[in-house]
C-alpha cells in the first residue's frame, strides 16, 4: 500500500482494498480510465471534510505508476540521523516547521548519495553513516499551474563525529539541534504528516 499525504489529508493505494480499508474512509474508487481517476481526486481535493480516501487495483505497481502520470514527479532523498549514542536525533525548522534534511536528486546520483550529500549540506556535518533504508514518503502540492507528485527515500543514519550542525541558511533553514528521543512527541505538532511517518519507522514516537 502507498500512502500519498494531501497536506494533512491521505490518499491510499491498495490492491487489498478489504484488508486496507479503514472504517472512517471518505471514498474509495476502482482504478478505471484517466478521466476518472481525474474526477475522483479533483473531488477528493475540493471535500475538505474527507481525511482520507481509497484508490485500488489488482496491481498496486500499475495503480502508482498510473497515478504518478496525473503529477510532475519530483524525486528526492533525505535522512533521520541519530547522535553516536542514538539517544538524540537532527532536527531543523525550514519555513516555520520543524523538518528533516532532504533535497532533490542531482543526475546520476543514487538515492543514497543524495541523501548523504544533502544531510552534510543541510547540517553541516561530514561523513553520517547509513544504516539502513527507510523507504518512501509521497506528498502533493501546487507549484503555480502544475501538481507535483515528491517521492522522497529516506535513511535512518547515525553521527560518530562531534562537529556542531550549522543550518544551511540558503536553503530556508534557520535552526538545527539534536532534539532528546524522548521529545520526539513534541516533533509530532510543528511538523508535516510524511515526516511523522519516518519517526514512527525509527522508534523516535
Amino acid at each position: 500500500m502507498y500512502k500519498i499525504f494531501f497536506k494533512d489529508r491521505v490518499v491510499y493505494l491498495t490492491d487489498k482494498i478489504d484488508d486496507d480499508l479503514t472504517r472512517d474512509f471518505g471514498a474509495i474508487h476502482k482504478l478505471g480510465s484517466e478521466g476518472e481517476l481525474k474526477h475522483f481526486l479533483a473531488d477528493f481535493e475540493s471535500n475538505t471534510d474527507r481525511q482520507e480516501a481509497f484508490i485500488y487495483h489488482h496491481n498496486q505497481y500499475e495503480l502508482l505508476k498510473r497515478f504518478r502520470g496525473l503529477f510532475k514527479n519530483l524525486l528526492a532523498a533525505g535522512g533521520f540521523i541519530w547522535d553516536k549514542d542514538k539517544s538524540h536525533f537532527l532536527t531543523m525548522k525550514r519555513l516555520g516547521k520543524l523538518d528533516l534534511p532532504k533535497g532533490k536528486i542531482e543526475v546520476n546520483e543514487t538515492f543514497e548519495e543524495a541523501a548523504l550529500r544533502e544531510v552534510s549540506e543541510e547540517c553541516g556535518i561530514e561523513h553520517p553513516e547509513i544504516i539502513r533504508p527507510l523507504g518512501p514518503t509521497f506528498h502533493t502540492y501546487q507549484l503555480e499551474d502544475q501538481k507535483i507528485l515528491k517521492e522522497v527515500r529516506w535513511f535512518e543514519m547515525i553521527y560518530h563525529g562531534n562537529s556542531s550542525p550549522t543550518p544551511q541558511l540558503e536553503e530556508n533553514i534557520t535552526h538545527i539541534h539534536w532534539t532528546p528521543k524522548n521529545e520526539g512527541s513534541l516533533f509530532i505538532q510543528k511538523t508535516y504528516p510524511s515526516i511523522v511517518q519516518i519517526l514512527e519507522k525509527v522508534g523516535a514516537i
